[in-house]
């Protein structure tokens, strides 16, 4: 028999896993369409991402903390225990992050999109705007690293002493 500690491990880790792979991916993706300079490979990527995003993240965003809250209380951990509270605040910043992140791609994808329509170079906004996306994604990536290694090792910290 399959407990409900197990499915809820099962399905915590599942979603951690996609917002871990699907933020890389789609980092990855943006990036090498990017150094295409083409505006038709920026755009279709674009579209695809963000589809990506509201898909997949967007789903595991919503789950995690459901998931979380639910094997807390099967474990019997406190929602203030150091390294719960930790990654718990970390969630909410990967999430300050990765908000304007999805707004900027499907940005991005608009200005390809023009640019191509007309037949003409990215413009600099695309440019000024990739280079905003580029840098939120390291802060957003190094905290669910972060997250990973505190869901993980589960330190012993004292945040509420």
């Amino acid at each position: 028999m399959i407990s409900a500690y197990f499915i809820l491990k099962y399905l915590h880790v599942i979603g951690a896993t996609v917002l871990l792979g699907t933020g890389a991916g789609i980092a990855f993706f943006m990036l090498m369409a990017h150094r295409t300079g083409d505006a038709k490979v920026i755009a279709a990527t674009a579209r695809t991402v963000v589809i990506a995003d509201f898909l997949f993240t967007t789903t595991a965003v919503i789950a995690q903390p459901i998931t979380g809250l639910l094997l807390a209380r099967e474990v019997g951990y406190r929602l203030s225990e150091g390294w719960i509270a930790l990654s718990i605040a970390l969630y909410v910043f990967t999430g300050a992050w990765w908000l304007p992140v999805v707004w900027i791609q499907a940005r991005l994808g608009r200005l390809a999109t023009a640019a191509a329509a007309a037949g003409e170079p990215l413009p600099q906004a695309y440019h000024r705007w990739f280079r905003i996306w580029f840098a939120f994604g390291f802060p957003a990536f190094l905290a669910v690293l972060a997250i990973f290694w505190l869901m993980i090792a589960r330190p012993q910290i004292e945040l509420f002493p």
